[in-house]
């Protein structure tokens, strides 16, 4: 398989929960994280004292992440009034040749920084708030 491009690793938001989805304007970098806790099911009875865990139990959870430059886009207002709403709505982050990762989730982050020679730059964090689906390109 060849190496992909990183700018076709799109971070879009579902605007009005509806279904019409819209990229994320000016995103320079994008991470995805995927997180899962464990069960610990170890007692005096467990074989060489070694841990035991529960199949299947603990709290998954997934990270998104970004940073980029202001653009002043529609994207940009819509990602600020949920962010100042704590509105939770559906994003979709699209990994070339892999799949996109969709559902449910709260900004629970949102930086602004300039330098006085430079652009007007932002960091963008997402939690999960919910079941994700996976779908194959």
């Amino acid at each position: 398989m060849a190496a992909q491009s990183g700018k076709n690793m799109l971070l879009k938001l579902d605007q009005s929960g509806a279904g019409s989805f819209l990229t994320v304007a000016g995103l320079r970098t994008r991470a995805l994280a995927f997180n899962a806790s464990t069960v610990d099911t170890t007692d005096q009875e467990s074989a060489g004292r070694w841990r035991e865990l529960l199949a299947g139990g603990g709290v998954k959870r997934a990270s998104v992440s970004g940073a980029g430059v202001f653009k002043d886009a529609s994207s940009d207002a819509e990602i600020r009034a949920l962010f100042f709403a704590g509105t939770i709505r559906n994003w979709q982050l699209i990994l070339p040749d892999f799949g996109t990762v969709a559902g449910p989730f709260q900004i629970v982050a949102l930086e602004f920084s300039a330098d006085h020679a430079g652009e007007v730059t932002f960091d963008l964090a997402l939690e999960s708030a919910g079941e994700l689906t996976f779908a194959v390109i």
